[in-house]
């Protein structure tokens, strides 16, 4: 029997070379297409394959290769500007239905570019989709670069060697391993894939208007003016020059090569300039115009186009409706955007999904005197997104920090996931809107979020995002990041010349529970040996971590203009942060700055803050992010007496074809005894309640609190993403406010913690190994100095829509 056309199976992948390509089941009319790509095989390749020479299909091979049932037969191929430049096949093995023989073939001219080890990722996943647990593959011992991707693909595998041929057994069960696998390939594919478009060759300007303050014209002026390295190509369909440069009325009469296009037509014509990009040979997109997602339906099927196409030409998009990209770096000196003013060189990535507030941005990242190394307006986010930038800021030598100005979030699991790996080397600072809607901007390719806010906010903690209130604390942060080392505590001296900014700085500091050593005010007649002096002693002193320097000029008199000369020799090499409240001023003042080769503020440079309190506050953010850095990453705790397959057998037989199904007491207690946890009468001490649940955006959650009114009323619940690390189930227990009741509140006996993080591990694993687990209950939860007594459970479950992000094959 013939299943249905898998459309599920379809995606658009990014090769190992930054370039993607479209992966789709076959189809009988892909014949022409199977036999061009046929002939365009080296005979080493076709005898590789068939293991004989086969110069030709024949009528009776095409139509065996293409006409497959999506079951027991399953083939797919991809497409680059819709040809065929590779196929993977798998045909199950008769007497052996879970098992299947699996084969593919690359074109020469394609080959080296990761099209073999994403193929067999999605074949493998439609193989489990199917019910086929391992393949087997028969492959020459001199195909060294076949028998290296069913290696390096992470299965566990089984190779024999029979007359001449290596016979290779995978299990396609995901392993850590294949999963670390395909996350360093997708890591890397992505981040060139944004390499290419932030460091291009030459830039075309489509839609170049001879008119002032178009957004052609603009965008054409900014990249003459910010002396772009490579040529121009302003595009014009009568002109013959723009700006004083030579235009061509198409792309496809440029002479030379285009890497970059900038697109700034009407939204009517933008598909007609994709087409000629494609055939042009362009590598990226930045597309300004609107008129796309944010006006409506029909504008956002005209934008689904846009991306569908430019993928299918190996292309990346960034936009539509953005400000545009730049790059600082001085082999390139990019600015494709719509600002008039472009930020110095520095060591700050910035990616903002708002182009309306882009230029605001921009404007004030320059006035405080702040650098950047690149950065990233993405608009409607319809292709390129923040997540894509985090993997390239990752590998980027020249970005310290990064910074995100988020409206929405088009894959939170892959963000936290991305982010935790990315916050243990660069600290990531982010702004996220919508605080109190949780909705998505009109033309963002992304759901709304089901969490309340303080969910989200406590799911970017575990992943050690700094997540800030507004923009202007964005920058605050920032400053100290880019500019000053990590504390190594949460211990700071206040030094000061006004005893009313001492005060300040001091309560602000207490608010936010940091540890304030004895404050040095020095007294409105303090000259710069005082200062000196002072900040020798606090930078010496082993109990103090950081520096905050109070600095306002004195009511009657002038004042000692050598302060910053000794507060940035001091600072230099010290080891330690250093903010500074200096005459008021605010960013990266000129007399705090060590100067860079360009006049920019480099390595020891000492952030200023109007006010006594934000310096603090934004210290205070960055002492939270290096505790969470040196926090022992945890390990994932492996229990012997889990029985996963039961479970999965268990859940299987109750939820059958339909869905959702709410499952008896006792049948869910069977289901947890898999885990190893009982549900039990009795019990006594304090009442909690767990939630496993699995959300749309984030996956797997897990949830804990008080199980009262109070608790109820003030939704004082802790949310992690699962599975939980050990550390995370300690942090956990203690991240709610109403903690001091498990911890021995006014001399009450402290309740075993032990045994509650334990349980927390174990349901936190049920809920990752069972995605169809919708939503499962322990409540009450009661837990005393003795241990744990689950008293009641609900579980509904739920036929999850797909593969967890995680684990299915990497897609765009």
């Amino acid at each position: 029997m013939t299943e249905r056309y898998p459309d599920q199976w379809e995606a658009d992948v990014v090769l190992s070379d930054g370039g993607t390509a479209h992966l789709r089941p076959i189809r009988p009319e892909d014949a022409d297409l199977l036999r061009s790509f046929h002939e365009r095989l080296s005979p080493e390749s076709i005898y590789y394959r068939f293991f004989s020479p086969r110069p030709h299909l024949s009528d009776r091979d095409v139509e065996h290769f293409t006409t497959v049932d999506y079951d027991r037969r399953v083939g797919l191929i991809a497409t680059i500007a819709g040809v065929m430049v590779a196929v993977v096949r798998y045909d199950r093995l008769g007497e052996r239905p879970e098992t299947a023989e699996v084969a593919f073939l690359v074109e020469d001219a394609h080959q080296g570019r990761g099209l073999g080890a994403v193929l067999l990722e999605h074949i493998a996943a439609a193989a489990r989709e199917r019910g086929v647990r391992r393949f087997v593959a028969s492959v020459l011992p001199d195909n060294r670069r076949m028998t290296r991707v069913f290696r390096e693909a992470g299965y566990r595998a089984e190779q024999r060697f029979e007359e001449g041929v290596i016979e290779l057994v995978l299990d396609l069960e995901p392993t850590d391993t294949s999963l670390e696998v395909m996350a360093a390939r997708e890591h890397r594919a992505e981040s060139r894939s944004i390499q290419r478009l932030l460091f291009p060759g030459s830039v075309a300007v489509i839609g170049a208007s001879r008119a002032e303050h178009t957004v052609g014209q603009t965008v054409l002026r900014n990249l003459l003016a910010g002396d772009f390295s490579g040529p121009v190509y302003p595009v014009h369909p009568t002109a013959v020059a723009v700006a004083g440069v030579r235009a061509y009325a198409s792309v496809l009469e440029i002479p030379d090569d285009v890497d970059l296009a900038v697109v700034a037509v009407r939204a009517d014509a933008v598909h007609e300039v994709v087409e000629q990009c494609a055939s042009k040979g362009v590598r990226g997109l930045v597309v300004v115009s609107s008129g796309f997602g944010e006006v409506g339906e029909e504008g956002r099927a005209a934008q689904k186009e846009l991306v569908s196409l430019a993928r299918a030409y190996g292309m990346r998009v960034v936009g539509p409706n953005c400000l545009g990209i730049a790059n600082t770096d001085t082999d390139v000196r990019l600015n494709a955007t719509l600002a008039p003013t472009m930020p110095g060189r520095g060591p700050v990535g910035f990616f903002s999904q708002s182009g309306a507030l882009g230029i605001a941005i921009l404007q004030r990242t320059a006035e405080r005197g702040l650098g950047l190394s690149t950065f990233v307006s993405a608009g409607n986010r319809a292709d390129v997104s923040g997540n894509d930038l985090m993997q390239y800021w990752e590998e980027d030598p020249a970005t310290k920090a990064v910074l995100l100005y988020l409206e929405s979030l088009g894959n939170p699991r892959k963000f936290a996931r991305l982010a935790r790996r990315l916050g243990r080397r660069k600290p990531i600072v982010a702004v996220k809107s919508g605080r109190s809607t949780q909705g998505v901007p009109l033309g963002h390719a992304a759901r709304a979020l089901t969490l309340p806010d303080h969910a989200v906010s406590a799911l970017f903690e575990q992943a050690g995002v700094i997540r800030v209130e507004d923009l202007s604390e964005l920058f605050d942060v920032a400053q100290v990041l880019a500019y000053q080392p990590l504390p190594a505590g949460d211990r700071i001296a206040v030094i000061d010349n006004s005893n009313s900014l001492g005060l300040l700085a001091q309560d602000e500091a207490a608010a936010l529970g940091l540890d304030v050593r004895p404050r040095v005010d020095l007294g409105p007649r303090a000259d710069a040996d005082d200062y000196e002096a002072a900040l020798a002693g606090a930078l010496a002193d082993d109990t103090v971590d950081a520096v905050v320097a109070l600095f306002t000029p004195p009511t009657i008199g002038g004042y000692d203009v050598r302060v910053p000369e000794k507060i940035l020799r001091l600072a230099a090499g010290a080891g330690k942060p250093i903010v500074a409240t200096y005459l008021g001023t605010e960013g990266m003042p000129a007399d705090l700055r060590v100067p860079g080769p360009d006049g920019m503020p480099a390595e020891g440079s000492v952030p200023s803050y109007p006010s006594p309190e934000d310096a603090v506050r934004a210290l205070a953010y960055v002492i939270r992010y290096a505790q969470w850095r040196r926090r022992p990453a945890g390990r994932m705790p492996v229990f012997d007496d889990v029985d996963r397959d039961r479970a999965r057998v268990l859940v299987a037989e109750w939820l059958g074809d339909g869905g959702p199904v709410d499952v008896a007491p006792e049948r869910a207690a069977e289901l947890l005894a898999c885990y190893g946890i009982e549900v039990a009468e009795g019990g006594a001490g304090v009442p909690t309640r767990v939630v496993v649940s699995e959300d749309p955006s984030f996956g797997a959650l897990i949830s804990f609190g008080i199980a009262d009114e109070t608790a109820d009323l003030l939704d004082d619940r802790a949310y992690r993403l699962s599975p939980l690390a050990d550390v995370e189930a300690a942090e956990m227990v203690r991240a709610i406010r109403t903690a001091p009741l498990l911890l021995g509140h006014r001399g009450a006996e402290p309740v075993d913690v032990k045994a509650l993080e334990r349980l927390l591990l174990r349901a936190s694993r049920l809920g990752y190994d069972l995605p169809e687990v919708a939503r499962l209950e322990l409540n009450p939860v009661m837990v005393d100095g003795t241990g744990v007594t689950v008293r009641e459970v609900r579980l509904t479950l739920e036929r999850p829509l797909g593969p967890r992000a995680e684990m299915a094959p990497r897609r765009l």
